[in-house]
């Protein structure tokens, strides 16, 4: 009987492309995930039909990841406080796992996503929204999504130095007039 605390296989290749993407040190190849896995070349080849599934296992984890530091920051008493919370958490995000979360949004890297399975955050922003604005409910969840996702693009484009205060502050006006708005 496996111990199930000891990750399979599968989890120690994400675990450890997602490590080699962090620590930025040139292109990721199944050959060295398998090198840091500790594992033969072709181990990797028993879980992921290429590099692109491997990414896009890599992609999937870092949603996860963004689900869970979107719902610890979602537990504030007032509605917008909480989705400023969601905001501020997602470009927090974004700046601690930047080589990640460029991944997680590529366009150019060929994976194929399950859709409902990337949208963790945003259902919980979108759910947020909808409670405290239920006639802009689409609008307004698009609104924030955009706004979240601009600054933290800009973020690390470095275009935005960080500025936790002018961030919580574009952000809670955005919640404020969701709020107005309803």
């Amino acid at each position: 009987m496996s111990d199930p605390t000891v990750p399979s296989l599968h989890d120690r290749l994400v675990d450890c492309a997602l490590a080699l993407i962090e620590a930025g040190d040139g292109e990721v190849s199944l050959r060295a995930v398998a090198r840091a896995a500790q594992v033969s070349a072709m181990a990797p080849y028993r879980h992921f039909a290429d590099k692109r599934a491997l990414m896009a296992a890599v992609a999937l984890r870092g949603f996860a990841m963004l689900e869970a530091e979107a719902k610890a920051a979602d537990d504030a008493i007032e509605a917008a406080d909480a989705l400023t919370a969601q905001g501020l958490s997602y470009i927090a995000f974004a700046r601690a796992h930047p080589a990640l979360f460029r991944l997680m949004f590529a366009d150019d890297a060929g994976m194929t996503l399950p859709h409902d399975q990337c949208r963790g955050a945003y259902a919980l922003m979108a759910a947020r929204v909808a409670h405290m604005s239920p006639d802009q409910a689409e609008a307004g969840a698009l609104a924030c999504w955009g706004l979240v996702h601009g600054l933290a693009t800009l973020a690390l484009d470095g275009r935005l130095p960080p500025d936790p205060v002018a961030e919580r502050a574009a952000l809670d006006l955005m919640a404020r007039a969701l709020v107005a708005r309803s």
